[in-house]
């Protein structure tokens, strides 16, 4: 890939649409907005294409929520007069899967399968943690075993308040460090907290004995660092996984060999 060829790289997910700009093998700035306010995601996408016009712009888009992404398809392709490259059916995703040939698995976890095994060069397990919470794993070909799905952090707190009558509404955030919650509040943070974590370990042991090695922790999304910033367990926390996935897919398509650093 020419490192003057800019790619604007949109990826829809389950509540927010990150933007991502990349020149050469490196993604330079990146917009996450909510997935209510597509008019300011067109606007970030004319104001990114406005600063690289000299570049002839790409727009690659990837999408977990096509009653998104399909809307905003169009107002790109309106507004802006560009073609829309859709990651799947114009562009392949480059990962291999073991999975049933009926399966369908989302966009972002093959993605972000794609973008580790590049990456890194070895098994991983990938953990997404953003709206849903994703631990899948990717052997020492790249090839996508699939995995877990649960409930993201978020998800978790707003059922138990919508399917009790006492629990109080809560943002995520990281609990005290205390071993005993003291109140309800620190009940539930603790609850999501630890249960994401531990299911995280208890996977990945799995995956380890199934795979009969051990392989790199990954993690990503948007819980990601609230979660695993202080757990020994993960290896690396990479912002933006999937939209690293969507740019070697356009590398590879192309021929190109660079690769992002960690």
């Amino acid at each position: 890939m020419s490192n003057e060829l800019s790619i604007l790289l949109v990826s829809v997910g389950n509540t927010r649409t990150a933007i991502g700009l990349a020149s050469g093998p490196r993604i330079e700035r990146v917009e996450r907005i909510p997935n209510a306010e597509q008019s300011r995601s067109v606007e970030m996408l004319r104001s990114l294409f406005g600063e690289n016009a000299g570049d002839a712009p790409l727009v690659l888009i990837a999408s977990v929520n096509r009653s998104v992404s399909e809307p905003l398809r169009r107002l790109i392709v309106g507004d802006l007069g560009v073609r829309v490259v859709q990651m799947g059916v114009d562009l392949p995703i480059p990962v291999g899967t073991s999975l049933d040939p009926e399966a369908r698995p989302g966009q972002d976890r093959l993605l972000n399968a794609a973008a580790a095994f590049d990456r890194f060069r070895q098994a991983c397990v990938v953990i997404d943690a953003g709206t849903a919470l994703t631990i899948d794993f990717v052997d020492g070909q790249g090839t996508f075993h699939g995995g877990a799905i649960a409930p993201g952090a978020q998800m978790q707190l707003n059922a138990m308040h919508a399917g009790t009558d006492a629990l109080p509404q809560l943002q995520m955030d990281a609990p005290l460090p205390e071993s005993f919650a003291g109140n309800t509040t620190q009940a539930m943070l603790q609850g999501v907290y630890y249960g994401i974590r531990g299911a995280v370990r208890h996977l990945a042991e799995r995956y380890a004995e199934a795979y009969e090695a051990y392989p790199i922790i990954v993690a990503t999304g948007g819980d990601a660092h609230l979660l695993f910033d202080d757990d020994e367990l993960i290896e690396h926390i990479v912002d933006d996984l999937p939209l690293y996935g969507m740019l070697a897919a356009y590398r590879i398509a192309h021929g190109a060999v660079e690769s992002a650093e960690d």
